[in-house]
C-alpha cells in the first residue's frame, strides 16, 4: 500500500527541555483523500506504540518548529524517530522564505488565519495541565486539548496558505 496522507503534528509538554520534562499531549490532524479527522494522545496514552499506530499510514507529516522541538522531544521521550517513517515537513522554515518570521500565532494572525482560543500560548497549556493534575480539573485538561487541537488544524491551514 503506498502512503499518500498528510498529517500534522503539535505537541504540548510540561517545559522546553525534553531531558527534564514531559509530554502532555500529541495531536494529529489527518488528511487522507478528501476526508479529515483528529486524534490526541494524552498524558499516560502516550506510548512509542500508540505513535506509531496512530500515525501508520502517513506519507508527509507537517510540524511548525517541529524540527528543532517537537521532533526532537518525541524522539527523547518516546524513542521514535518520525523522520525515519515518514517525510517532515516543518512549516516554519517555509514560512520563513515568505518573510514570515515569529512563533505558529504570530504568522497566523499576519496570514488572517483565525483563532478561537486567542489567550493561550505554550506557557498556559502548561499551567493547564498542572491545574488538571494536581486538581483534577477536567475544564482545564478540556481547554488544554482544545488548545492543542486548534494548533494541529491551523498548520493545515498555514500549509495551504504558503505552499
Amino acid at each position: 500500500m503506498k502512503k499518500k496522507n498528510n498529517a500534522y503534528l503539535d505537541i504540548e509538554t510540561t517545559g522546553l527541555d525534553p531531558s527534564l520534562c514531559s509530554l502532555t499531549v500529541i495531536g494529529i490532524y489527518f488528511e487522507r483523500g478528501n476526508k479529515t479527522s483528529f486524534h490526541q494522545l494524552v498524558g499516560e496514552k502516550i506510548t512509542a506504540e500508540r505513535l506509531k499506530k496512530v500515525l501508520k499510514g502517513v506519507a508527509s507529516l507537517y510540524t511548525y518548529n517541529g524540527a528543532r522541538f517537537d521532533l526532537p522531544f518525541i524522539k527523547l521521550k518516546l524513542g521514535v524517530d518520525l523522520k525515519r517513517d515518514c517525510i517532515h515537513k516543518d512549516l516554519m522554515y517555509l514560512c520563513w522564505k515568505r518573510n514570515l518570521y515569529g512563533g505558529l500565532k504570530k504568522v497566523e494572525q499576519t496570514l488572517g488565519i483565525k483563532r478561537k482560543l486567542k489567550d493561550i500560548d505554550g506557557w498556559v497549556a502548561v499551567k493547564l495541565w498542572h491545574q488538571y493534575t494536581k486538581n483534577d480539573d477536567d475544564d482545564a485538561l478540556k481547554t488544554l486539548l482544545a488548545y492543542n487541537k486548534e494548533d494541529s488544524v491551523n498548520l493545515a491551514k498555514l500549509r495551504k496558505r504558503i505552499e
